[in-house]
């Protein structure tokens, strides 16, 4: 690609390591890449050229983020040219003020680079395109220009500038309704006195047709289509002081442009410059569907994701439940303790694996977040290895712990920061042969705290280094894949480290020579700072006691499962399979604990809870929320709709006696 042809980048940030790693993310696009480091700096080159995008950080000293983004906005040439904003943290006001400085996107920091990449190749491709439409126009102008000077320059040079104008803005916007109301805007009085927007069935905006026009249209759009029309089809259609303009010659659904002039007929070269328009406009809609079903797939993938996991935990609930149960037999024959251990360790397996393809899907959306509170290092370790002691031990692996002796204190999130662990030491047992170790260590540097995680397993080569955090990046294995694994778990663990202030390396001599994986975390500095602290455990379970539970669940295994369980932990169980039976039944046993499903079937679970909350029998009763729905936005709904606990299925069954055994004390701690 010539330095010609090549789309200007230009990227703003007054930290130089910051253009360090942009650059590198970009470079391979193989476009100019202009560094700046200041917004004054900024300014003086979209005076001097043209960018397709500009990536902007918000805070920078001098001229911010915000106020360069309105500068930029105020000059004619860069009006319209996409930003994106790169921040660490952005609160709700500060994004609508961004928003309505024209910013295209925010792009949380630290950035992914695959999304940071296919976010510019998408602004460069488009700026690529209008290039091209503008290239094209200029030559059909000049051609127009030339056939008209022989007649009438002035008004060749009145056309072509309207021609342009209108390009630019009709290219403005990525937005459909907008870039209708653009050529509707467009058309009056330039092109008729009257203009509309039709689709096939005659509807119209911004005011319904006349009933004569409404039959002209409907009828032209029927005849597109090859209903009744015969062999001959138009994309233009002029009866008397009428036109009828299709937006898309062979695509009737796209709709037509219908005008109206105030005389007898519309002049021809009215018509002619209209047909220009709308050849415009159908290029600029087309775009701005494209960009729509984009961010339409978008979503639905992120939606169907969230029903994917929702539909794989039901059955995995059951499971767990069962294996629990079989737990409990005594003196249970080798071969049932085996195939039960088995199944328990799959279900588990697999549990982690929904758990990373959900976190993989928040990690693109910079949906991830932390809650911040004092805690310990310890706290964390224990957790962790409490957690990872049966995968060990069926590796015959030891975890070796080296901790400072006095006690480390962190402003961290407890359970991501024992994520983070856990998924280290996970992904260390994993690529370790059997009957080996593998060390943890922590020691303090100045105002931060070291973790490292270090095993004797393959190693990794010195090329995969840079990349072993990127998302589904993995090393080399076999084709029977024995060792699993998504390539999800370390970028979530770059990612938790980052969301709090810390940063993460891996290091190797290369292939079979093992791996070091090191973190750093800030230290708390003011240890008498007011902050909530952590829980380093939940209460052990005490029995059931002759506890009520309510169980409602329109899947049966999943109910018959629980139901046997929490008997056998001599709890008292009452059934529910849908949500007005479990109003039913709840008035009749005024149960101490509700354990409710979200997904019932007609009414839903947190219709359920909020009618529960109302009724002064089961006003005080603990509602968890047991389901396979563990995105951020149904935690939030499940708080909104008074449920004192979320708990996402397959649920932790020890933790989930713990609340029974004590249902005040289980709403003491999550409300802390």
């Amino acid at each position: 690609m010539s330095d010609s042809e090549r789309a200007g980048v230009l990227i703003v940030d007054d930290l130089p390591e910051k253009h360090l790693v942009l650059r590198s993310i970009l470079d391979e696009l193989g476009e100019d890449l202009v560094s700046v480091h200041s917004g004054r700096e900024a300014l003086a080159q979209l005076l001097a050229r043209e960018f397709a995008v500009i990536l902007l950080d918000i805070n920078m000293p001098d001229i911010d983020g915000l106020e360069t983004a309105s500068l930029i906005r105020g000059h004619r040439r860069s009006a319209r040219t996409p930003i994106l904003f790169i921040t660490a943290h952005v609160d709700e006001v500060q994004a609508q003020r961004g928003y309505a400085l024209g910013a295209v996107d925010y792009i949380p920091s630290p950035v992914v680079p695959q999304v940071l990449r296919s976010k510019v190749r998408v602004f460069v491709e488009l700026y690529r395109m209008n290039r091209q439409m503008q290239a094209h126009i200029a030559q059909r102008e000049a051609l127009a220009r030339e056939q008209a000077a022989r007649a009438a320059a002035e008004q060749a040079s009145a056309r072509a500038d309207f021609l342009a104008d209108a390009s630019q803005m009709l290219g403005r916007s990525l937005d459909l309704g907008e870039t209708r109301q653009t050529l509707l805007a467009l058309s009056v009085p330039r092109l008729a006195e009257q203009a509309w927007l039709a689709d096939a069935r005659g509807e119209a905006e911004p005011q319904p047709l006349p009933a004569c026009l409404r039959e002209v249209v409907v009828g032209m759009l029927a005849c597109e289509t090859g209903e009744s029309c015969g062999s001959s089809r138009e994309d233009v259609l002029v009866r008397g002081d009428t036109a009828v303009l299709l937006l898309h010659p062979g695509r009737p659904q796209a709709g037509a442009l219908v005008l109206r002039a105030a005389h007898d007929t519309l002049p021809a070269a009215r018509l002619a410059l209209a047909r220009e328009v709308v050849s415009r406009a159908a290029m600029a809609m087309d775009n701005a569907r494209l960009y729509a079903a984009v961010r339409d797939a978008d979503r639905r993938k992120n939606e169907f994701l969230a029903m994917l996991a929702h539909e794989l935990r039901n059955p995995l609930a059951p499971i767990r439940n069962a294996v629990h149960i079989m737990q409990g037999v005594p003196d249970a024959p080798a071969p049932l303790a085996w195939a039960r251990d088995v199944i328990s360790r799959q279900a588990a397996h697999m549990t982690r694996l929904i758990d990373d393809l959900l976190d993989a899907s928040r990690i693109v959306q910079g949906k991830v977040a932390v809650q911040l509170q004092r805690m310990t290092l310890a706290s964390a370790v224990e957790r962790c290895a409490e957690s990872m002691a049966p995968r060990l031990a069926q590796r015959q692996q030891v975890l070796r712990l080296d901790l400072p002796d006095g006690p480390i204190t962190l402003d961290g999130d407890l359970v991501r920061l024992t994520q983070v662990l856990s998924n280290l030491v996970h992904n260390a047992s994993k690529f370790s042969p059997p009957g080996t170790a593998i060390e943890l260590q922590a020691r303090t540097e100045g105002a931060e705290l070291l973790v490292s995680v270090s095993d004797q397993g393959c190693g990794l080569e010195p090329a995969l280094l840079p990349r072993i955090f990127d998302l589904f990046v993995q090393g080399e294995q076999a084709l029977d894949r024995s060792e699993g694994g998504l390539g999800i778990g370390l970028t979530l663990v770059r990612h938790l480290v980052e969301l709090h202030g810390g940063r993460v390396q891996a290091y190797s001599p290369g292939r079979g020579q093992g791996t070091q994986v090191v973190i750093r975390l800030p230290l708390l500095q003011d240890l008498s700072a007011s902050l909530p602290v952590a829980p380093v455990g939940a209460a052990q379970s005490g029995g059931g006691c002759g506890r009520r539970v309510l169980v409602v669940d329109d899947q049966a295994a999943s109910t018959e499962t629980l139901t046997v369980l929490l008997e056998m932990e001599g709890f008292e169980v009452r059934v529910a399979q849908e949500g007005r039976e479990a109003l039913a039944k709840a008035q009749a046993f005024q149960p101490d604990v509700v354990l409710l499903d979200i997904g019932l079937p007609g009414m839903s679970g947190f219709e359920v809870a909020a009618h529960l909350r109302a009724d002064p029998a089961c006003r005080e009763a603990l509602l968890v929320a047991l389901t396979g729905y563990g995105e951020p936005e149904s935690r939030a709904r499940s708080a909104q709709a008074g449920f004192d606990v979320h708990m996402v299925k397959p649920a932790d069954i020890d933790r989930l006696l713990a609340l029974l055994a004590d249902p005040q004390a289980a709403r003491r701690t999550e409300a802390a």
